[in-house]
């Protein structure tokens, strides 16, 4: 009996890890990578930077720790996106996991 529990405990402790590491972000470390696939270009703003150029069909990488906003203008005045999307916002739509994400037309957003 003691070793059946012995064993429980043990199997407790290597599985509960693997699960919590299971629900972590895999793009945390490196970031997600955004595609410019609006077929316009676009301006960004990270982290309330400089106002840059992002042409289309180009990548930008985006940490959670970071904020990117997207302007239709080369002033940063016009917002690109009616409710600009965030890092969990990008996160959200990785389905395959492997950290790549696209803006489409229209802010429309999708996994690349």
């Amino acid at each position: 009996m003691q070793g059946i529990l012995s064993l429980c405990m043990v199997i407790t402790m290597l599985v509960f890890p693997l699960l919590s590491a299971a629900d972590k972000d895999p793009c945390g470390a490196k970031g997600i990578y955004i595609g410019n696939q609006t077929t316009i270009d676009v301006w960004y703003a990270r982290n309330g930077g400089p106002c840059t150029f992002w042409a289309h069909d180009h990548l930008l990488i985006l940490k959670p720790e970071e904020t990117l906003l997207i302007y239709r203008d080369m002033t940063c005045q016009t917002t690109y996106c009616s409710k600009n999307p965030t890092y969990d916002d990008y996160q959200s739509l990785d389905d395959n996991k492997n950290c790549r994400v696209r803006i489409l037309p229209d802010c429309t957003l999708s996994d690349m």
